[in-house]
């Protein structure tokens, strides 16, 4: 029976990248691709355990377990016992999650891919069998990206929609605060970049924002004619966001790409690279409640930090 340890190292090692930078993604933590590589090789070495004398050893469950500590304790650090737990717990969950979704599509299909002491195997002819070492192959990715869009749905679920939440939106210099509405009404989306997009009563802005830029979400009509000798560089940064209003037809809204939007919410402060921010020329609460419409992937697709 031939043994390719290399390509047996190399899957279990990007299994191990994959399934951290998941666990990184439904904890919301910074990704540093630089320790989570750095973790994924630590974990990996268990492999060539697997050949050696010490095997045995290397398979009892209390030495597994330090070696997932050290997983952890490399990819995220350790800030305090809860925020290390709590990424231990995720990591574990992941692994379970996805190794169950591929044991249960095995008995489905009846492949024989099993995992011997945290090593992917293949038990119909040994290691590296190439139309099982396919399966893993196609398998793993397909569960990994299905529970993370699982995940993606369970958070939807659980925000809260009523809230009322500070947000802060930076283009350069500027930097303006308002009072936004988690609302699962606004789907908005860029149809090129599919970045959610958060709406704005232009109004509360209008003083922070280039006077070309407004008067362009007024007219959009006449949007691309730019009467003025040099344009504002910030429309570098304009996209156009067709919606439907009820008993209206396609329309679109002037949006701004930002360098970078902060809300403050449930005494965490969530950190949004990637959103849009529409200007919207009418009032969004009559009683002056809120002054934005947040899109809530905005709360679930980002970073997030507890509130000092």
């Amino acid at each position: 029976m031939y043994i390719y340890l290399d390509i047996i190292w190399l899957l279990n090692f990007l299994f191990d990248f994959m399934l951290l930078l998941l666990t990184a993604i439904i904890l919301k933590r910074k990704i540093v691709k630089f320790r989570i590589l750095l973790a994924s090789l630590l974990g990996s070495t268990i492999v060539f355990l697997m050949f050696t004398p010490i095997e045995s050893l290397a398979s009892h469950p209390v030495i597994k377990f330090l070696f997932s500590c050290i997983i952890i304790l490399t990819a995220f650090g350790y800030k305090r016992f809860r925020y290390f737990f709590q990424g231990l717990l995720t990591f574990y969950f992941t692994t379970f999650m996805i190794g169950g979704g591929m044991i249960g599509v095995h008995y489905f299909f009846e492949y024989e891919v099993s995992i011997t002491n945290n090593v992917m195997a293949t038990s119909t002819t040994g290691f590296g069998h190439p139309i099982s070492w396919l399966f893993v192959l196609l398998g793993f990715p397909i569960a990994w990206l299905f529970s993370k869009q699982q995940m993606d749905h369970i958070e939807m679920k659980k925000i809260h929609y009523d809230q009322i939440v500070k947000v802060e939106v930076r283009i350069e210099e500027v930097t303006f605060t308002l009072k936004g509405l988690i609302d699962s009404g606004n789907q908005l989306y860029d149809p090129i970049s599919k970045s959610p997009v958060m709406i704005v009563d232009t109004t509360k802005i209008a003083n922070l924002l280039p006077e070309s830029i407004v008067e362009q979400s007024k007219n959009l009509d006449s949007f691309g004619i730019d009467n003025s000798d040099e344009p504002h560089h910030w429309e570098s940064r304009i996209r156009l966001i067709p919606y439907r209003g009820v008993g209206q037809d396609h329309q679109f809204l002037l949006a701004l790409k930002p360098d970078e939007i902060t809300v403050y919410h449930d005494n965490e402060i969530v950190s949004v690279k990637r959103a849009l921010v529409a200007l919207n020329h009418t009032t969004l609460s009559s009683e002056d409640e809120y002054n934005c419409i947040v899109h809530p992937k905005m709360l679930v697709t980002s970073s997030i930090q507890p509130a000092s």
